[in-house]
Parts: C-alpha cells; sequence; structure tokens
C-alpha cells in the first residue's frame, strides 16, 4: 500500500494553474538593470552607502547573529539604542523592536487582548493584521474599508475592553485610514487603537515621522503604532511603540517577542543609520510622495484607471488576474519591475499593478516607467 499523505497538494497546484494563481520564487542578481518600482525601498536607502556601513559596523561589533532571544542574550546596545531614537524621532514615549513588522503586529494584537476583548478590523488590513486577530482569541469584528461609523456601531455593541486597528496607508491601493476619524471613536467608546504605520513611516508626517504624527496622534495615551524597518528605512525587523507601560507589558506577554531571536545586529544597524539619515535629509519624504503624485498624475492622464496616492504607492487597475500577471511580465522584459497584486491578495477580486514611488528616482526613470506601463497596458490608452 503507497504512502503519498501530500498527493493532495498536486490537486491544489492544479487548481491555481487553472485559476491563473501560480507564485513563484524568482531569485534577483546582486546586479540588475532592471528599474525598481516593485519594492518598498521608498526612501532608496537599502544601497546607501552610510546605511550599509553601519550594517556592516554592527556585524564587526556584534557578531552575525543576535545569538538568542531578546530577553536571553538577542538584546544589544545597539538595538537598545534603535528603540530609544525610533519612539523620539515618531513622537512616542516607548518603543520595542522585534524580528519582523509581521511579529510586531501579533505581538500588540494578540498581548493586548484576551478572550473577554474585541477587536474592530478595517476589512482592507494586512494580512498580518488579521493573522494577528485569529490568534487572540478575541471576538473580531470586520467593518467596511474606511469607515468610522462601522467602528463606532461594533464598539458601542461591545462595550468592554475593546481595540480598534486599522493600517495607516494601505498596501494595495495606497490610500490613507482616516485616522482622525478613528481616533475621535475610540476616545468616545473607550477603545485602544492600534495603527499599522508600516508604509507611513519615512514618507508622511514632518520629516517622515508617519502618519500618526502627521494627524496629532502621536504619544496618545490609548495609541499604539506597529511599523517595518523593511521599506523607509531599507532594512529588516519591525517595531510596537506607544506608551512605556504598554511596552513593558509586551515585554512580559508578547509571545513573538520572548520566544523569537532577536534581530540581527546588520539589520539593527542598518535600521539605525536609514533613521539617522532620514533625519539629517528629511526631504527624502516630501520627494518620495512628489514622486508618486507624479507617476498617478501621467497614468492617469494617458487614460488608465489609478488611485491617487496618500503615500507612496499607486495602484494601477488591471483587467483581470490574467491580464495583470501578463502586464508586469511583459514590464519586466521591457526593463521595468512592477508589482502584481490579485486574488486571494485582493479580496475585492480587482487585480492591480502596483508600483511603488521612490525618493531616489530621477526624471529619466520616471519617464522610463510611465513609457513601459503604457506600452505594455493590456488595453489600448485612450
Amino acid at each position: 500500500m503507497s504512502y503519498a499523505p501530500f498527493d493532495w497538494t498536486d490537486d491544489e497546484a492544479r487548481r491555481r494553474a487553472g485559476a491563473g494563481l501560480v507564485r513563484t520564487l524568482r531569485p534577483r542578481a546582486a546586479g540588475t538593470e532592471l528599474l525598481d518600482l516593485a519594492s518598498n525601498d521608498y526612501l532608496g536607502l537599502s544601497r546607501n552607502p552610510e546605511v550599509t556601513a553601519a550594517a556592516a559596523e554592527a556585524v564587526r561589533t556584534w557578531g552575525a547573529g543576535a545569538t538568542g532571544s531578546r530577553l536571553v542574550t538577542g538584546t544589544t546596545a545597539l538595538h537598545a539604542e534603535l528603540e530609544r531614537e525610533l519612539a523620539a524621532f515618531c513622537g512616542f514615549e516607548a518603543a520595542l523592536v522585534f524580528s519582523s513588522g509581521y511579529a510586531a503586529n501579533l505581538a500588540a494584537l494578540t498581548a493586548l487582548t484576551g478572550r473577554d476583548s474585541l477587536i474592530v478590523s478595517d476589512a482592507g488590513n494586512h494580512a498580518s493584521i488579521v493573522d494577528g486577530c485569529r490568534l487572540s482569541r478575541a471576538g473580531i469584528t470586520v467593518v467596511p474599508h474606511a469607515d468610522p461609523d462601522a467602528f463606532r456601531e461594533a464598539l458601542k455593541a461591545h462595550g468592554g475592553r475593546a481595540l480598534a486597528v486599522t493600517d495607516s496607508v494601505f498596501s494595495v491601493d495606497g490610500d490613507a485610514a482616516p485616522l482622525a476619524g478613528l481616533a475621535h471613536v475610540c476616545r468616545d467608546t473607550g477603545a485602544a487603537l492600534v495603527v499599522d504605520d508600516a508604509h507611513g513611516l519615512g514618507v508622511l508626517g514632518e520629516g517622515g515621522r508617519g502618519a500618526l504624527a502627521a494627524a496629532g496622534l502621536a504619544g496618545g495615551e490609548g495609541v499604539v503604532a506597529t511599523l517595518t524597518l523593511s521599506k523607509s528605512l531599507g532594512s529588516q525587523g519591525g517595531a510596537v511603540l506607544g506608551p512605556a507601560r504598554v511596552i513593558r507589558h509586551l515585554v512580559n506577554t508578547a509571545r513573538t517577542f520572548i520566544f523569537d531571536t532577536g534581530l540581527a545586529p546588520a539589520a539593527v544597524g542598518a535600521a539605525l543609520g536609514a533613521l539617522r539619515l532620514l533625519r539629517r535629509e528629511p526631504e527624502r519624504a516630501s520627494r518620495a510622495l512628489a514622486v508618486a503624485v507624479e507617476l498617478h498624475r501621467r497614468l492617469s492622464a494617458a487614460g488608465l484607471t489609478a488611485v491617487y496616492p496618500d503615500a507612496a504607492v499607486v495602484s494601477v487597475r488591471a483587467p483581470s488576474a490574467e491580464s495583470a500577471v501578463r502586464w508586469a511580465a511583459d514590464c519586466r522584459a521591457a526593463g521595468l519591475a512592477v508589482g502584481c497584486f490579485r486574488p486571494p491578495s485582493v479580496p475585492d477580486g480587482i487585480s492591480r499593478l502596483r508600483l511603488t514611488a521612490r525618493a531616489d528616482l530621477t526624471p529619466g526613470q520616471i519617464e522610463q516607467a510611465v513609457s513601459t506601463v503604457l506600452a505594455t497596458a493590456p488595453r489600448p490608452v485612450s
């Protein structure tokens, strides 16, 4: 009798292939001729000499790995330095660094809730928020996208300990959450507000201090921010920012902090170097925004359906999942790397190309990007 417990994966693979939803890994070379509008390197810092030098110095000083969990051997003086500077830059009392932004979201949502509490979550939230909600054991209510009134109704109906969670900037379309309205709802209902500022840090707010700073909410007693170090700061890792007592609670209760190896020193050093560079060169934030607006203006003027960018993400609609995949492949063949979002990554069923603006793009590179997207578009541009 044959033993083949994973035969079912072949059926799943055939189903994905039939639906045009096969995902593949594509290792990139160290050097490439492709113009990159697919990554999240919004400020162009991942290869900045100052940032890479900071990473190298951290390796020489602290070694290749953190060597253990943060509560054992995985916290270095460099980790503590990054946490202090990150909290001060973003306007919060304290910060805690994690191995990824995903782990930071899981920590905040599982450690700040429980079986008798409620999480109200925006329908457009990132998968890491969705998974954090599922793992929290709290009651979960998913409300329509960017609708403070829906948050209010859900929170009022609960009456107990509650938390509202949203992305600051949604990764698919690049639209911003109504943070002021959500904060007002949370104050009225006694709920905490958790905001994933992954796509706001480095782009929004004065000098790139983030969406919560821009909304005047940074440092609020009932406000917690999560973020990643892998986008605007060009490194890797994540963080939770908030009141000091919240951070102390996470140190003692967040499983993705307690039981995970600490962030590698190279990533800590790179993030700290990028943060210090951004403080000296705050114009990088406004430049990233300006590039996004210019990409949107030119693509929309040419007849494509593009969502106006509230930060650095420019979303361009495609007729179908298959055409989106083909469009992205044609762009790559023409020398341009762009993102491709399709079901199930987009629950609304609308497939898109996603272009990410970078502060270091030249006028010539912007022209190349626009021309390539238009030349490869699946429908004639009007």
